[in-house]
C-alpha cells in the first residue's frame, strides 16, 4: 500500500490529485494529508541513503574515484548531461542572500588542484520564491564509430523556418519577430525548391541509440550536487567507458562540473543551443530573405564543425554594424551579434560536431531538456510552494521515477528486508 500511495504522489501533478488517482483507480481511501506525508518521509529516505552513497564515495582514494568499481561492468559508451529547472521555495531561511560557493564548500571527487582553486559561479539572488533545481542525466549509449562522419549534410529539419523560429525563441529570448509563414512571398524559393525532382536521398542523421538513463534531481547548491553526479556516474562505471562524452548548453557551471568530475569526457555544446545564436545573429536588422539565407549558410557551417567560418562571418557583420553602446537594449542587431560572437568564441573548442559523430557521440542535449519538463511538470507550478525538505524529497523521488534502473524497486525490497514488524509507540505522558 506504501509503495502506491508514494507512486501516486509522485507521478500525479499534486498530492491531491495523488489522491484521487488513488480513490477511483485503486479503490484506496486515503487522505491529501497521507499521500503527502507519506510521500514525502519515503523521499526523505532515498535522499538519506543517497547521501551515505555520496559519502562513501568520497572517502574513497582519488585513483579509485576515477576507475571502475568491483563487479561493475564499463559501458562502451557513456554521456553525462546537466541542466537545470525552477521551482517555488517558501522556507524563511532560503529568502536570504546565499553566500558564493567556493572550494571550501563540499567539493567534486576528481577535481585537480587547479579545478579545486575554480569557485562556482553564484546563483543569482532571488527576488520572490523562484529557485533553480539541479539535474542530471547519465546515458549508456549504442553507437558505431565511422571512418567519416556519416552525416556532413545539414538535416532537412533544421532547415523549417517555421520551426526554427519556434525553436530558437524556446531557447533564447533575442530573437525577435517572426521570420516567415507558409504564405510569405520570401518562401517561395523554398517552395520552388519542394516541387523541383527530387535529389539523391542524403545520409540521414541517426544519433545514439539510448541503452539506459539515470536521473539525477536536487536542490543543492552545484559544489554539493556535483558529487552526487560523481558517485552515481562511478557506480555504473562511467569512468571505465571507451568512449565518454559530457554535454552541456554553455553553461559555466556545467563546465566546471565537467572539468571537476568528468575531466576525460569529450566537452560538447549542445548544438541545439549554438543554433539559436547563430539564427538570431543571422536574422538580426536582415530582411527575412537575406537573414534566412545568412542562418542556412552558418548553420550548415557550424554543423560541419567549421565554427570558425562562423566566427570570422560574424566580426565582419560586427564591423559592419558597429559595437553596441553600454546602455543599447540586448535585442539589437549590434547586441545581438556581440553576444553570439562571445557565446561561440567562448565554445568554439566544444563544438566540433563532425568528429563527434564520427566517434558515435551525443551532439544534443534534447533528452536533458525533455527530462527537466518531466520534472517540472510534477514540482513547478505558480501556486506549488515547497520547503527545502519536501523539494529535496520530492526531486529524488521523481527522479527515481523516470530512471530506467527502478531504483524505487530496489529500495522497496531494501525496506521491506529491514523491516522488523514492529510499529514504534510512544511513550505515555
Amino acid at each position: 500500500m506504501q509503495q502506491k500511495i508514494t507512486y501516486a504522489g509522485t507521478v500525479s501533478r499534486s498530492f491531491a490529485e495523488g489522491h484521487d488517482l488513488l480513490e477511483r483507480l485503486a479503490d484506496t481511501a486515503v487522505s491529501v494529508k497521507q499521500v503527502e506525508r507519506l510521500t514525502r518521509r519515503i523521499g526523505a529516505e532515498r535522499v538519506a541513503e543517497r547521501d551515505a552513497l555520496v559519502a562513501a564515495f568520497q572517502a574513497l582514494p582519488l585513483p579509485e574515484k576515477f576507475g571502475v568499481p568491483a563487479g561493475v561492468a564499463a559501458p562502451e559508451v557513456a554521456a553525462v548531461m546537466a541542466d537545470g529547472g525552477r521551482l517555488q521555495i517558501l522556507d524563511r531561511a532560503a529568502l536570504a542572500p546565499a553566500e558564493p560557493a567556493t572550494a571550501a564548500a563540499p567539493a567534486a571527487t576528481t577535481e585537480t588542484a587547479a579545478a579545486a582553486r575554480e569557485t562556482w559561479e553564484a546563483e543569482p539572488i532571488p527576488a520572490g520564491h523562484w529557485r533553480e533545481d539541479k539535474m542530471a542525466l547519465l546515458l549508456t549509449l549504442d553507437s558505431p564509430v565511422s571512418t567519416t562522419d556519416p552525416c556532413p549534410t545539414l538535416p532537412a529539419a533544421f532547415l523549417d523556418a517555421a520551426r526554427m523560429e519556434a525553436l530558437a525563441r524556446d531557447l533564447s529570448r533575442h530573437v525577435k519577430g517572426p521570420l516567415a509563414d507558409a504564405a510569405d512571398p520570401a518562401m517561395a524559393p523554398a517552395a520552388a525548391a519542394a516541387a523541383a525532382p527530387a535529389a539523391p536521398a542524403a545520409p540521414v542523421y541517426q544519433p545514439p541509440v539510448v541503452q539506459r538513463r539515470q536521473v539525477l534531481a536536487s536542490r543543492q547548491p552545484w559544489p554539493t550536487f556535483a558529487p552526487i553526479v560523481a558517485q552515481a556516474a562511478w557506480a555504473q562505471g562511467f569512468q571505465g567507458a571507451r568512449r565518454r562524452a559530457f554535454v552541456g548548453d554553455g553553461s559555466a557551471n556545467h563546465w566546471r562540473l565537467r572539468r571537476r568530475c568528468f575531466g576525460s569526457f569529450v566537452p560538447i555544446l549542445d548544438f541545439i543551443h549554438a543554433l539559436s545564436y547563430v539564427y538570431a545573429a543571422a536574422t538580426a536588422g536582415r530582411s527575412r530573405v537575406i537573414g534566412w539565407a545568412i542562418y542556412e549558410q552558418w548553420i550548415t557551417w557550424v554543423w560541419q564543425g567549421r565554427v570558425a567560418e562562423v566566427i570570422v562571418a560574424l566580426h565582419d557583420r560586427q564591423a559592419e554594424l558597429g559595437m553596441p553602446e553600454a546602455d543599447e537594449p540586448d535585442t539589437s542587431p549590434r547586441a545581438v551579434v556581440a553576444r553570439t560572437l562571445t557565446y561561440l568564441g567562448n565554445q568554439r573548442d566544444k563544438m566540433h560536431y563532425d568528429e563527434y559523430r564520427r566517434q558515435g557521440l551525443p551532439i544534443t542535449s534534447s533528452l536533458m531538456e525533455s527530462t527537466v519538463k518531466q520534472v517540472n511538470r510534477r514540482v513547478k507550478g505558480t501556486e506549488k510552494f515547497w520547503s527545502e525538505a519536501g523539494a529535496e524529497a520530492l526531486l529524488q523521488l521523481r527522479a527515481d521515477q523516470l530512471s530506467d534502473d527502478e531504483p524505487l524497486a530496489d529500495f522497496w525490497r531494501r525496506r521491506e528486508a529491514a523491516a522488523t514488524g514492529q510499529r514504534r509507540s510512544r511513550r505515555a505522558a
